[in-house]
C-alpha cells in the first residue's frame, strides 16, 4: 500500500525518516531504475543494462545488484556494502510529483505508509525547528531533481542508441562455484563494435548531444558483473 501525500513543512515538521539500509525497509531488490546523468557514479561498482516496455517499447536504465528477485547483493543484513548507493534507492520514501500543467514547478511528495517513516524518537528529522529543510532532505531533493531531469532527457538517449542501432538483446549465463547456475534474460546493452564502427560524424553528433560519455559510462560498467557474480558466489557459500 501507498498513501502520496506533497512535502509540507506544516504537515511534516516532525516527520523522522530511517536512513539505515534493511530488506524490511525497501532494499532488498535484484535491481533499481537509473539515469543516464548517474552512469558515471555507478559504473564502477554497479553493471547498467537496460530493459524494453513490452508495452510501450521504451527503454529504461537500471542498475543491477543481484540475481534472483528479492536478491541485493549489496545488501549485508543493515549495512549498505559499497561505497555509493543508487539515487533511486537513497531518495526512497520520496518521490516526485508533478502537475498537469507545464508551468507548474514539480514538488516533492512523500509515501506516509512506506516502512521507512519512522517512530517519534528514531530516525532523521526532515525540517528544523524554524521550519526549514535539514541537510538530509537538502540532499534527497537535489537527488530528486537529478532523477526527474534525468528521466525527462533519457528518451533522447535511446532515440540516438536506436537511431545508431547500438542497443540490443542480451542475456548471460552465470555458473557458480556450487555448480548452480543463473540464466540472465530479457535485458539489452550497447554494441561496442558497432558503436567503434561509427563515423566521426556520428561520434561527433553523440559527443554534440551529451550522450557518448554514458554511453562509455555503461560499457565500463559491464566489467562489474565480475564482482557481482563473487558476492553471489560468497553468498552461496555462507548459505
Amino acid at each position: 500500500m501507498t498513501r502520496h501525500a506533497v512535502l509540507t513543512a506544516d504537515d511534516h515538521r516532525d516527520l523522522r525518516i530511517r536512513t539505515d539500509s534493511s530488506a524490511d525497509l525497501g532494499d532488498a531488490v535484484m535491481s533499481c531504475f537509473t539515469v543516464p546523468l548517474e552512469f558515471r557514479s555507478l559504473q564502477h561498482r554497479f553493471p547498467i543494462l537496460f530493459r524494453r516496455n513490452e508495452a510501450t517499447g521504451a527503454f529504461s536504465a537500471l542498475a543491477l545488484l543481484g540475481f534472483e528477485a528479492g536478491e541485493n547483493l549489496f545488501l549485508d543484513g543493515d549495512r549498505w556494502d559499497a561505497d555509493y548507493k543508487p539515487m533511486a534507492l537513497a531518495v526512497q520514501p520520496f518521490l516526485v510529483g508533478r502537475s498537469a500543467g507545464a508551468d507548474v514547478p514539480s514538488q516533492i511528495h512523500i509515501d506516509l505508509d512506506h516502512p521507512r517513516i519512522a517512530t517519534a524518537d528514531d530516525g532523521t528529522l526532515l525540517f528544523d525547528v524554524h521550519g526549514r529543510p535539514t541537510p538530509y532532505l537538502e540532499r534527497v531533493s537535489e537527488m530528486l531533481g537529478d532523477l526527474d531531469e534525468g528521466y525527462r532527457s533519457s528518451g533522447r538517449f535511446f532515440a540516438a542508441l536506436e537511431r545508431y542501432d547500438l542497443i540490443e538483446p542480451f542475456f548471460l549465463d552465470v555458473t557458480l562455484r556450487n555448480g548452480s547456475s543463473h540464466r540472465m534474460v530479457g535485458y539489452h546493452l550497447i554494441n561496442e563494435e558497432k558503436l567503434l564502427a561509427l563515423e566521426p560524424g556520428a561520434i561527433a553528433e553523440l559527443h554534440r548531444e551529451g550522450h557518448l560519455l554514458p554511453i562509455f559510462m555503461a560499457l565500463a560498467s559491464l566489467s562489474s558483473l565480475a564482482d557481482l557474480i563473487e558476492r553471489k558466489n560468497r553468498a552461496e557459500a555462507h548459505g
